[in-house]
């Protein structure tokens, strides 16, 4: 489980990082905030093409070479980022290293879902989100402060070395879980996965599910920083600050998730977990609608997302790999692809709306891109109690 939640965990802490640095960023590379938000926002997409081939790979050759591969790929990327000399480089590096952490993304959950049974996956699932939410936390907090003392590269030199020591630590302690490999190969091999797993109806509600709740968070990576910095006028490390709340939320989803996921059924909670986004983006418009916009009341309300997140994921999760599990690598490699590349649109779309041209004095785009996965989500939900029977 240490193995486990280390290699999921990679990925987001090289994804928040940075983020207090991005509005710095901006005057480092002589650039625009929407070029240093594709640092960001093709890294999203990249973890989610990537999972397309990762998943149903990983259902023929097993688990352990193609997480191996994947880690090799991360700390390659990181490397190139620290090389980079313009935002163009740096983007492209960006999206190597999101390619090799994908692996962990993606695999994880089919490990899991290796293991154990529906319910069962949902609560260990939650435990291991609940472990790797602790990175993602006090990661930009963390890159907050290397900002200070060695700019924006302080992040990427300590993701380096989480990157080897990780990997490092799956070649020797990670166990193949995967013992009964689908048959076939190459490109028609993984056309096959994706045909059988498309065909199951329940498979797309809960994945479509996933994916805007996913959105919901996503918008507000996108966001964030910009709106903190040049709204709110925050430092780096207020921002890392107040994100750290943020992600306790979503630790405490997870951890509840945990508990009663096994207990109460995977439905109830991913109905429970998407009525808490919605109130938060509610409290949210109601603070832009009146006014009331300070660090408190922007950022209080993404902590009621950070936990829907949290208790609704694990779920939705679960019962996308559980649909077929002898397809469990290649339905967590297709949900996931839409939760990350939807997220890299929701991402990318607040970031050029808030971009010089546009609305850079205003947290409304935000808002309204938020508002519309909040709703998405809420039919889905209907949905998944609909196809279930």
């Amino acid at each position: 489980m240490a193995i486990l939640i280390a290699i999921s965990t990679i990925s987001p802490v090289a994804m928040n990082i940075y983020m207090p640095s991005m509005s710095g960023m901006v005057e480092t590379f002589d650039t625009t905030s929407g070029r240093v938000q594709l640092t960001m926002s093709l890294y999203f997409l990249s973890i989610g093409i990537a999972q397309l081939v990762l998943g149903p790979l990983s259902d023929r050759l097993g688990r352990r070479p193609v997480i191996l591969g994947g880690m090799v790929m991360f700390v390659a990327g990181t490397i190139l980022c620290l090389m980079a000399p313009t935002v163009e480089a740096l983007i492209a590096a960006r999206v190597l290293q999101a390619a090799g952490g994908a692996t962990g993304l993606v695999l994880g959950r089919a490990i899991v879902r290796d293991l154990y049974g529906r319910d069962q996956a949902a609560s260990m699932i939650g435990y291991v989100t609940m472990g790797m939410s602790v990175g993602p936390m006090v990661a930009p907090a963390i890159g907050g402060l290397l900002d200070e003392q060695f700019g924006w590269s302080g992040g990427f030199y300590l993701v380096l070395v989480l990157g080897v020591v990780v990997t490092f630590a799956a070649v020797f302690a990670l166990p193949e879980t995967h013992h009964n490999r689908t048959a076939g190969g190459g490109v028609s091999g993984i056309v096959t996965s994706y045909k059988a797993i498309g065909a199951e109806r329940l498979f797309w509600g809960y994945a479509l599910v996933s994916m805007f709740t996913s959105a919901i968070y996503f918008a507000i990576l996108g966001g964030t920083p910009f709106i903190a910095a040049g709204v709110l006028d925050m430092t780096p490390p207020e921002i890392g600050f107040y994100f750290f709340f943020i992600a306790i939320g979503y630790m405490a989803g997870n951890f509840l998730s945990g508990r009663f996921a096994a207990r109460i059924g995977i439905y109830r909670m991913i109905l429970i977990g998407s009525v808490f986004p919605a109130l938060g983006v509610g409290a949210l418009v109601l603070f832009l609608a009146t006014g009331l916009l300070t660090p408190l009341t922007f950022f209080g309300p993404m902590v009621l997302i950070g936990l829907g997140n949290g208790l609704c994921l694990p779920s939705t999760i679960s019962g996308a790999v559980s649909v077929r599990p002898d397809l469990a690598g290649a339905a967590s490699g297709l949900s996931g692809s839409l939760q990350i590349g939807f997220g890299a649109v929701a991402s990318a779309a607040v970031a050029w709306a808030l971009s010089d041209t546009m609305y850079p004095d205003t947290v409304w785009p935000m808002a309204a891109v938020m508002v519309a996965c909040v709703i998405a989500t809420t039919v889905f939900v209907v949905a998944v109690r609909l196809w279930e029977k």
